[in-house]
């Protein structure tokens, strides 16, 4: 790969779009295609936001303000589908699109012919250098309305203008491993796919929900592209007009266990499950086994009532001595859904599951808010800051803050998060005051217990200090880490609200801004 910087990458690029190869020999022209391949993958997301963000940073830029040190909090008001928590996805992209920041001379360009931006702010931008502070709650860590998933703190004009692809990133794939958690468990430890590619909001849609779905909980994806490139395992048999194109639908089995004979899972439903699909399905595995010594794996139902045919379907499988033989169920599927399929006793052992997890259709949209916490004055002092509104939910919690996780000794289990003044000392050895934020007279001391930072370091001054976990470890972290909620925070219906406190101190800032500021 060549070593070329940025603005190189952008010179070839445009000759190349310009046709400007004329006069090289082949192997120069090989050359600059080589370069400018690598640089076309080398995706750079700057000019993804709201036009506003250029119109402020324009603006602190002009007053002289555009260098004050600025903290922001990431967050979100209310858990989607009335669940109990959500799930923390998307820190890796983040961090690509930290990584390549710039802007090109393309971007310039664009930007000048608005007539609305200095030239000194253009060359500001053109020598642009991503300076910020970062910290972030890991990916597969549960997480709760009010406390900052994203922090952070670096020149105001920097801090302000990744708003909307902090936003975008972390509101989707946040929304989707929270959604997928919430289908795997109420799979009840039976397999989990994501199969919604195409039914997908574009394609990272698919390609990224895919990837927040196996954090979230699901054994693996349909989606090619994000096996090669996330490492979630992908997988599939055949499609209805598989069958449809043979003269039968056994011979389309048939053909199927010639070709993968360590991967037969057929597809029964393109006619009548139980008066064909199902005995083919049977005959098949039979020859197969006869023939290669080698078990089939299973059935698919993609329609029809998945709880009754799948009974009728076991029966037969049974029947035939392939007790060993899986029944998959897809069709429009999500937690309650399968949820019903098990309480009406479907004999299912994996759910393919598509539009219903990849645009969590229920509710297809995490509330995730970016709102400025501080400022420092010119002698480095953190100045809070706070928002008010009429609505008390959406008044925001001011200062740079720190967040710990409580959990029982005794059990382990998680009771409570506390959110604290970044400098703020807590002897967690003693005995612990917390308090309901709104409803102040409603108090508990709890002792014997542990406290965990949630918010890690991601940057420093603009510089990766965080080592990314494998997606793998994401996954088991996920798992991990719901297992230390209480049962009562992961129902579906009416979950019990698990506290995210307010220390004493932080408290008094927030309620002496509130007297100072609302009028």
């Amino acid at each position: 790969m060549l070593a070329l910087s940025v603005k190189t990458y952008y010179y070839i690029i445009n000759a190349l779009c310009q046709d400007r190869l004329h006069g090289m020999n082949k192997s120069a022209q090989k050359m600059v295609r080589k370069g400018a391949f690598f640089a076309m993958t080398e995706r750079n997301l700057t000019m993804l936001t709201d036009f506003y963000e250029f119109t402020m940073a324009n603006g602190y830029f002009e007053k002289g303000i555009g260098n004050r040190r600025a903290y922001f909090d990431m967050f979100f008001r209310r858990v989607p589908d009335g669940g109990g928590y959500a799930i923390m996805a998307g820190v890796e992209q983040l961090i690509e699109y930290f990584n390549n920041l710039h802007f090109s001379e393309e971007d310039i360009a664009y930007l000048r012919n608005r007539k609305c931006f200095s030239e000194s702010f253009l060359n500001y931008l053109r020598d642009f250098e991503f300076e910020c502070d970062v910290w972030a709650v890991p990916e597969g860590t549960p997480v709760f309305p009010g406390e900052p998933l994203v922090t952070v703190a670096g020149p105001m004009i920097q801090a302000q203008f990744v708003e909307t692809m902090i936003l975008l990133t972390i509101n989707h794939q946040t929304l989707i491993a929270t959604k997928a958690n919430r289908i795997t468990r109420a799979a009840e430890g039976r397999t989990v796919l994501e199969f919604g590619s195409r039914r997908a909001q574009g394609y990272d849609g698919a390609i990224l929900g895919a990837r927040a779905a196996y954090i979230g909980g699901c054994q693996g994806t349909a989606c090619v592209l994000s096996d090669r490139d996330y490492k979630i395992p992908a997988g599939g048999t055949m499609a209805h007009s598989w069958v449809q194109m043979f003269d039968s639908e056994y011979e389309a089995f048939k053909a199927y266990a010639d070709i993968y004979p360590d991967n037969c899972v057929f597809l029964v439903d393109t006619y009548n499950v139980l008066k064909s699909g199902v005995p083919n399905a049977i005959r098949v595995a039979k020859e197969l086994e006869a023939e290669k010594g080698i078990r089939a794996r299973g059935i698919r139902l993609d329609s029809g009532d998945i709880a009754y045919l799948s009974i009728e379907a076991r029966k037969m499988l049974d029947a035939a001595g392939f007790e060993d033989m899986q029944i998959m169920a897809s069709n429009s599927l999500d937690e309650y859904l399968v949820r019903d399929l098990l309480v009406q006793g479907a004999r299912v052992d994996s759910f393919g599951i598509g539009e219903r997890l990849i645009t969590s259709k229920s509710e297809p949209v995490f509330g995730g808010v970016y709102k400025l916490s501080a400022i420092e004055d010119t002698d480095g002092a953190i100045i809070p800051k706070i928002k008010i509104s009429e609505n008390p939910a959406k008044i925001t919690n001011p200062h740079f803050k720190k967040v710990y996780r409580l959990f029982e000794n005794e059990t382990g289990k998680a009771f409570a998060d506390l959110i604290c003044v970044h400098d703020e000392v807590i002897d967690f050895t003693k005995p612990l005051e917390l308090f309901d934020p709104e409803a102040t007279w409603k108090r508990k001391t709890f002792s014997d217990f542990t406290a965990r930072e949630l918010l890690v370091p991601i940057f420093r001054q603009g510089k990766l200090v965080y080592q990314q976990p494998t997606i793998e470890e994401m996954r088991s972290w996920c798992a991990g880490q719901v297992d230390l909620l209480w049962d009562e925070v992961k129902r579906f219906e009416n979950p019990h609200n698990y506290y995210v406190d307010l220390s004493q101190k932080l408290w008094d800032i927030k309620q002496d801004l509130l007297r100072k500021n609302y009028r």
